[in-house]
């Protein structure tokens, strides 16, 4: 099994959400966070006064996947979420050792 992350805008949720509901993800977990990357953040303009924004608002995706599905799942991310700017984001994948159903007690592939 293998723990999908993606930081996105969130602006794109919706529609990566919508395509990972075709492909037959069932479950995911979003948190709301903020952070920077190359950008830095930005400045922004209010009541003609400008300020920095340091941490740019992102989703995070948390997706647990079978092996065979990571790519076609991160791929799907990746297609969905670009818009081709700087602040896109990015997806990690890394393995996971043990799932457990806390409900029925299942464990492995089958609490997918």
């Amino acid at each position: 099994m293998k723990l999908v992350t993606a930081i996105i805008q969130p602006q794109k949720l919706d529609e990566v959400r919508d395509t990972l509901s075709h492909l037959g993800v069932t479950g995911m977990t979003v948190t709301e966070v903020k952070g920077f990357g190359r950008q830095k953040g930005h400045l922004e303009k209010y009541r003609s006064a400008e300020f920095s924004v340091d941490f740019v608002p992102k989703v995070k995706i948390e997706i647990v996947v079978s092996d065979a599905n990571a790519p076609k799942i991160t791929r799907a991310i990746q297609d969905t979420a670009q818009t081709g700017r700087i602040g896109d984001g990015k997806v990690f994948v890394g393995p996971i050792d043990e799932a457990i159903r806390i409900r029925t007690g299942e464990s492995g592939e089958e609490v997918l």
